[in-house]
């Protein structure tokens, strides 16, 4: 079994939501639109989880074609709706694939089939288990 370790910072300092993420020396900033009392400086949280979702399927697609076909761009949207119910949220991720329109079918066919492959996609499909700790 193979065991994979990432970790990511996300520190609060100052303005309402506006939250400096780091890892490995790299950084972007996360917050709230002003509608919902943020800075607007950044995406919100779940934008950033579909956009983790977004840019890992192009790059595995990407990883894939290159080593198969001449695909010059690869567009990947991902949209996501939330129902909660008290404590219950259900949640269906849409991830719509944009293929150059002069693809051949069958390939176009096993990009879409390939993009269910991208580790992100396996990681939600998982069991995910999180746990909050005190450092």
């Amino acid at each position: 079994m193979a065991k994979t370790e990432r970790s990511v910072t996300a520190v609060l300092e100052g303005a309402p939501y506006a939250t400096r993420i780091t890892t490995r020396g790299l950084e972007l900033i996360a917050d709230e639109p002003t509608d919902h009392g943020g800075t607007d400086q950044g995406m919100r949280p779940h934008e950033l989880l579909l956009g983790a979702l977004a840019s890992c399927t192009a790059i595995t697609l990407r990883m894939y074609a290159d080593r198969r076909w001449v695909v010059p761009r690869i567009g990947i949207t991902v949209s996501m709706d939330r129902t909660q119910e008290g404590a219950k949220v259900e949640t269906e991720m849409t991830i719509l694939v944009d293929l150059p329109a002069d693809l051949p079918t069958e390939q176009k066919e096993r990009l879409v089939q390939i993009a269910k492959a991208c580790p992100v996609h396996r990681t939600l499909e998982n069991p995910i288990h999180l746990k909050a700790l005190l450092t």
